[in-house]
């Protein structure tokens, strides 16, 4: 398959995505299964010291595929969960009562797949894994359950929320260090930001994919979030193109190119949340000055998308640098691809600063003003 790919001429990548990639029947057969668990979730009552919580609702994040392995997340929100401490210190016993949950639904249901609850690394550990898979077909996929405070369940995710909801995150319930630890909370706006998008897109999105996931078979880890390269993407098509009929080897081309240049990016979005509020402002302020590469979550500013390793974009980099020699940028007749031109960093806007200076001024001579005339 990636020999396929190196060799594919610019002009078939489009007949290549809609042929090989990705194989997401399994995935979609899996929905109802899925569907099924956490219903089951639902109906049932916690045990210990989180009996009071109850599973409200399940959301599956989206699932990659990669030569019959599939991975996903699978975020199960609580209610009674009283915010982001809870969430915090509780996680590992949420983790180990979800395992119980799962491990009994497993024994008093058939499921048409097999259905394998992983054991937890640790007592203590916040990371829980299943597996369902189809022997005949052999397919699997492997899901991460995230336990999850509701917090946006309040909002509406085809509107922009108030801004005094991401003051009161950033404010009070965000301690030092754990700064995109809600991550798992944003789940259905991260889902609404990339399922809007444009179809030909998406097709680009799968196919920066396979290709992440080519480097990843070739380099292991540690690699930068798959989620960055797929921000990323949508990036490009946002500041390169903007229509809905592109040359994909371009919009390949141009990923790679900004791959490339990683100490340089600054990106991130005002689709929830903007520089309106002073609060939020002074916050996305700071977050935009620290070490690049920055890439802001469009749903939760304080995770940076991009991480804290630079050495891992510098693995990848080098793999980018080499695929934009292959015949995949080059047309039949030799020519290269030319990519969109595209910034690698977004402008912090001003005029909200300046109106906030404006109205200070403004304030300060009327107070001056008026103050020496009722003093006279």
């Amino acid at each position: 398959m990636e020999q396929d790919l190196r060799s594919i001429p610019a002009s078939k990548l489009d007949k290549f995505i809609e042929n090989h990639l990705p194989d997401t029947s399994f995935c979609a057969d899996l929905r109802e299964t899925i569907d099924a668990l956490c219903a089951l979730l639902k109906d049932r009552s916690f045990q210990g010291p989180v009996r009071r919580m109850r599973a409200s609702k399940g959301v599956k994040g989206k699932c990659t595929a990669l030569k019959g392995r599939s991975d996903a997340d699978l975020v199960v929100f609580l209610n009674n969960l009283t915010y982001f401490e809870d969430r915090l210190n509780q996680q590992g016993v949420l983790i180990k009562e979800i395992k119980k949950q799962l491990c009994e639904i497993q024994h008093e249901r058939r499921f048409g797949v097999k259905f394998e609850v992983h054991s937890l690394r640790s007592p203590n550990s916040r990371a829980l894994s299943f597996k369902l898979s189809a022997p005949d077909l052999l397919k699997e996929v492997k899901f991460d359950v995230l336990p999850a405070y509701d917090l946006l369940d309040h909002l509406n995710i085809l509107k922009k929320p108030n801004q005094q909801f991401y003051a009161n995150l950033i404010s009070g319930h965000i301690p030092p260090g754990k700064e995109g630890e809600l991550s798992s909370c944003f789940m259905g706006l991260r889902k609404y930001f990339l399922n809007c998008r444009p179809t030909k897109l998406k097709r680009l999105i799968r196919l920066v994919t396979h290709w992440y996931q080519l480097c990843k078979e070739k380099l292991g880890d540690p690699l930068p979030p798959q989620y960055a390269l797929e921000l990323l993407t949508v990036y490009a098509w946002e500041h390169g193109s903007r229509v809905t009929k592109f040359n994909t080897a371009q919009g390949f081309r141009t990923v790679l190119e900004l791959v490339t240049k990683y100490k340089q990016l600054r990106i991130y979005w005002t689709v929830y949340y903007d520089f309106r509020h002073q609060e939020v402002s002074e916050y996305l302020r700071q977050q935009l000055k620290k070490d690049r590469p920055v890439i802001l979550d469009p749903a939760d500013p304080t995770r940076n998308i991009a991480g804290l390793n630079p050495k891992d974009w510098r693995r990848l980099a080098g793999e980018a640098a080499a695929w934009l020699q292959y015949p995949c940028f080059k047309y039949r007749d030799g020519s290269p691809v030319c990519s969109w031109e595209v910034p690698t960093e977004v402008g912090v806007p001003t005029k909200y600063l300046f109106c906030r200076i404006f109205w200070l001024l403004f304030w300060a001579l009327f107070h001056f003003i008026f103050g020496k005339t009722s003093s006279g």
